[in-house]
C-alpha cells in the first residue's frame, strides 16, 4: 500500500511539470523574460542554443546549419527538462515526510522552440526541415508567451532585423501560428517590468486552473 501511494505521488508530480515557452521575433525580450520568470518561480530556464552556436561559428549560416541548431535546441531542452524531473524527485521525497505538501508545480521556462526554427527556416530560406516539423507535432508544451515588438530594438551582433516593419511581419507570423495550435497562449507587451508582471499573471492564472 505504501509503495503504491509513493508511486501515485510520483506520477502526480510528473503530471504537474509545466513547460512554458517564450517566443517571438528578435529583440523582444525573450531571454530576459525567461530569466526573470525563472527567478520569480525559483526554477530554471532553457536558453536559446542558436546564440551559443552563432557566437562560435558566425552569422554566415546555411539552411543545413539551421537543422544543426534545431537538433541542438531539442537536446538542450531535454537536458533542462531532465533537471526539472530531478527536482521533482527531491520534492517527492519531501512529500513522503510531510503530508501537508500536496501540490508542487515544477516549471521549465524555455527560450525558443521549434516554431521559432520553423519561422526562421521559412523566412530566410523558404523551406523547413522535416525534423523541425516532426518535432512540432511530437513535443508537448503547456503554455506559450508571445512577446510583442513594442520594445525598442537593441543592437546585437547576432540580430538581423533592426527595421520594425520586418519584426512586425514576423510577429504576425508567430501570432498566426499561435492562433492555429491548441496550447494556451498570451501576448506579452509593454516595457520590461510590465511584461514581467503580465507574464506572472498569465502563468499564475494558468497554474490555478490545473
Amino acid at each position: 500500500m505504501a509503495t503504491a501511494s509513493l508511486t501515485h505521488r510520483h506520477s502526480n508530480l510528473q503530471a504537474m511539470t509545466k513547460k512554458i515557452v517564450i517566443i517571438g521575433p528578435e529583440s523582444t525580450g525573450k531571454s530576459t523574460l525567461c530569466k526573470q520568470l525563472a527567478e520569480h518561480y525559483k526554477t530554471i530556464w532553457c536558453p536559446e542554443f542558436a546564440r551559443e552556436y552563432l557566437l562560435k561559428y558566425g552569422m554566415n549560416y546555411t539552411y543545413d546549419n539551421l537543422l544543426t541548431i534545431a537538433e541542438g535546441q531539442v537536446a538542450l531542452e531535454d537536458k533542462y527538462e531532465s533537471e526539472v524531473r530531478s527536482r521533482e524527485s527531491e520534492a517527492r521525497n519531501i512529500m513522503t515526510h510531510d503530508s501537508r505538501l500536496t501540490t508542487h508545480h515544477s516549471l521549465l521556462f524555455i527560450d525558443t522552440d521549434m516554431y521559432v526554427m520553423k519561422v526562421w527556416c521559412e523566412f530566410v530560406f523558404g523551406n523547413c526541415h522535416r525534423f523541425i516539423l516532426d518535432q512540432i507535432v511530437e513535443r508537448e508544451y503547456d503554455l506559450y508567451l508571445l512577446c510583442n515588438t513594442d520594445l525598442p530594438w537593441e543592437k546585437d551582433e547576432l540580430r538581423e532585423y533592426p527595421d520594425i516593419e520586418t519584426r512586425n511581419k514576423l510577429y504576425l507570423v508567430y501570432k498566426d501560428l499561435m492562433i492555429n495550435q491548441a496550447v494556451p497562449w498570451a501576448v506579452i507587451s509593454g516595457n520590461y517590468e510590465q511584461r514581467l508582471q503580465k507574464a506572472i499573471t498569465v502563468v499564475d492564472n494558468f497554474l490555478s486552473k490545473k
